[in-house]
């Protein structure tokens, strides 16, 4: 597994984790968010863009993805 961001902040009604990219990811890759309390994997159905639907996004970007369970500032995110 790589490490390819971390959680910013969620957004508790929407079920939206914002997510500061480290390493590229796509529509469709298995990832696993791991720490401060979350250790799950879940596919990434969406990627938003500042609300703007995109296939794929690469280090530096800030992007909105939904999550299945609840995640905290700081949580990894790794591809699988």
């Amino acid at each position: 597994m790589k490490k390819v961001g971390k959680v910013t902040h969620y957004y508790n009604k929407a079920e939206v984790a914002i997510v500061e990219v480290e390493g590229g990811i796509k529509v469709g890759d298995m990832v696993k968010f791991q720490g401060h309390g979350a250790d799950f994997e879940q596919p990434l159905d969406s990627i938003q863009i500042n609300h703007e639907q995109v296939q794929s996004a690469k280090k530096g970007d800030v992007v909105g993805v939904k999550v299945e369970k609840e995640v905290k500032e700081g949580t990894e995110v790794l591809k699988v």
